[in-house]
């Protein structure tokens, strides 16, 4: 059971990098490209909507695993600097400030800098098989 865990561990995280990224994209897609339509939009350059438009396209690279460790890299402070700057001030405990998925966000990401992006990706297809 263990052996088929371990050879089984690098698809996992594949899956989790691709989940993780096609949630947050699905946040972008929603700012910046109103699908699925949204109660409220960000007005253009607000800092929402620059969230939103790194959502979409590091969330898109992220999924698609090119340049994997960088856009995790830089999602991974996004989602900090979103947590900190709206979620925080309202409350301490992210269960009432609804900072949940900021900081599981920011510390999957921050995996993924560490880890890489699996092997099911354009990184590890240029890279012969190694991400």
């Amino acid at each position: 059971m263990k052996q088929r865990l371990n050879q089984a561990s690098p698809y996992l995280l594949s899956l989790l990098r691709i989940v993780s990224a096609l949630v947050l994209f699905s946040y972008g897609t929603q700012k910046i490209l109103h699908f699925p339509v949204a109660e409220r939009v960000p007005p253009v350059m607000s800092m929402p909507w620059i969230a939103g438009l790194l959502e979409l396209t590091l969330g898109f690279l992220l999924l698609i695993g090119f340049m994997s460790r960088a856009a995790a890299f830089v999602l991974s402070g996004l989602m900090a600097f979103a947590y900190f700057i709206a979620h925080f001030p309202q409350n301490f405990f992210p269960s009432q400030n609804g900072g949940v998925a900021a900081i599981l966000f920011c510390f999957i990401f921050l995996y993924l800098v560490a880890a890489g992006p699996g092997p099911i990706s354009v990184d590890a297809r240029r890279n012969g098989g190694q991400a």
